[in-house]
């Protein structure tokens, strides 16, 4: 596995390196050569497809689901998600230390109260890009931040907890701040 990574971070360096050359190559010609644009093209949509294996990201996507959550993987999933009438409690969730510790268990707190959400979804960042893309550009105005949370009613965003509403702060603080939100949403 480690090797596997190995290989697709050195990949991505020298996509990243060849591009540059070409895109040098072709500044310095009036008229670009055939190859040069060939080039161009390929490297431009040579993508790696997940930042983090799926390996890594299984338990940690479970930690949601195993409690009802539903994983959307693409901007069609997240659409017809937000599209559905009532509330709908939207967690990005992350690879990183305060997701672990803060995010995930705060969610699963949160749940423990007599209002919740009719809905409960989760888009992965780093894994789930069209997805999280798609929910990101309904958390606006907030900047995009993994791990994030937020809760919708009949698809408007009426609450918001961005990383730094997470990070640093104990789960039964962010499952506290969740509640509130439910007994005045849902």
């Amino acid at each position: 596995m480690y090797f596997s990574r190995w290989w697709a971070d050195l990949f991505t360096e020298l996509k990243d390196k060849f591009t540059i050359y070409f895109l040098l190559i072709a500044r310095q010609q009036e008229q670009p050569t055939k190859l040069v644009i060939f080039a161009l093209k390929l490297l431009h949509t040579i993508k790696r497809k997940n930042m983090y294996p799926e390996e890594l990201v299984k338990p940690m996507r479970e930690d949601l689901t195993n409690i009802g959550f539903i994983e959307l993987h693409t901007e069609q999933d997240v659409t017809e998600a937000l599209a559905k009438e009532g509330t709908t409690l939207m967690v990005v969730n992350s690879v990183c230390g305060c997701a672990a510790a803060n995010a995930r268990p705060g969610a699963q707190m949160s749940l423990q109260n007599a209002k919740t959400p009719d809905h409960l979804v989760t888009v992965f960042a780093g894994v789930d890009r069209e997805a999280v893309d798609a929910a990101r550009s309904q958390m606006v105005p907030f900047p995009p931040s993994s791990p994030s949370m937020a809760l919708f009613k009949n698809g408007e965003l009426v609450h918001m907890l961005e990383r730094h509403h997470i990070e640093g702060r104990a789960a039964e603080m962010i499952a506290e701040n969740l509640k509130s939100a439910y007994d005045e949403f849902c």
